[in-house]
């Protein structure tokens, strides 16, 4: 039977597009009238909040004041609005090599799920994207509030596949520990680098582009597999 795959979002399903990230930030910087270099530092020091924690409004909001603003309330709607719109640009601009890669594997037989930190907006744009038609679940850390590599996020998604984590497979660039956090949850890991290399240390399986996948998981669950049945011989 085919196994469970499931992937991280960013920097593996889409590039992670961090300078265009921060550019916005510095916009929505302006629109609240604070200085916007230390809004950008803010807002790299409140990563975990933003992620399990926070919708974009709040983010606005709280952030604004820790570095000395008072915005009201029409200043803090048209800045989360291009946090919004830069969600959905990312997530939109999945390429067609990427979509091909998630088609094979549901042609195969794999059931899919993804496991994201992502923040509010990106979870609001996800159900109406190219990329959630090809999934079965979706775990967002800002909807459970939980966030890789807590092993429990990864668990919920198996959950959700009607999956034994043993069976699952994860995906991801490794950013965040994730790579690890997989691991301690019972999954099989697979490092990709076609967006970036996050944990290039992580020894393991790994593949150069999500097309390759397909071809590589028959290997690595029989690598896997293998083991279990010579002990029982």
């Amino acid at each position: 039977m085919p196994r469970p795959v499931i992937f991280d979002l960013y920097h593996t399903l889409v590039p992670g597009a961090d300078d265009e990230r921060d550019r916005v930030v510095a916009e929505m910087a302006v629109i609240v009238g604070v200085d916007p270099t230390t809004f950008v530092d803010a807002y790299h020091a409140s990563w975990r909040e933003r992620l399990v924690r926070w919708d974009v409004v709040g983010t606005v909001r709280v952030l604004a004041r820790r570095v000395g603003g008072d915005p009201t309330d029409e200043q803090v709607t048209r800045a989360a609005a291009l946090r919004r719109t830069l969600a959905r640009r990312l997530l939109e601009a999945v390429s067609p090599a990427t979509l091909g890669a998630l088609d094979a594997l549901r042609g195969d037989g794999h059931p899919l799920a993804l496991v994201s930190n992502a923040t509010s907006e990106t979870s609001a744009a996800w159900p109406g994207t190219a990329l959630a038609r090809r999934f079965d679940a979706a775990v967002f850390s800002c909807d459970v509030g939980l966030a890789k590599p807590d092993p429990v996020i990864y668990r919920l998604a198996a959950e959700r596949l009607g999956a034994d984590p043993a069976r699952c497979v994860f995906v991801g660039d490794g950013a965040d520990g994730e790579l690890a956090g997989a691991a301690a949850a019972g999954m099989t890991v697979v490092r990709t680098t076609e967006h970036a290399d996050s944990d290039p240390a992580w020894v393991g399986p790994e593949c150069a582009a999500l097309g390759d996948l397909h071809v590589l998981l028959p290997d690595i669950a029989r690598s896997v597999d293998e083991p279990a049945v010579d002990a029982r011989r």
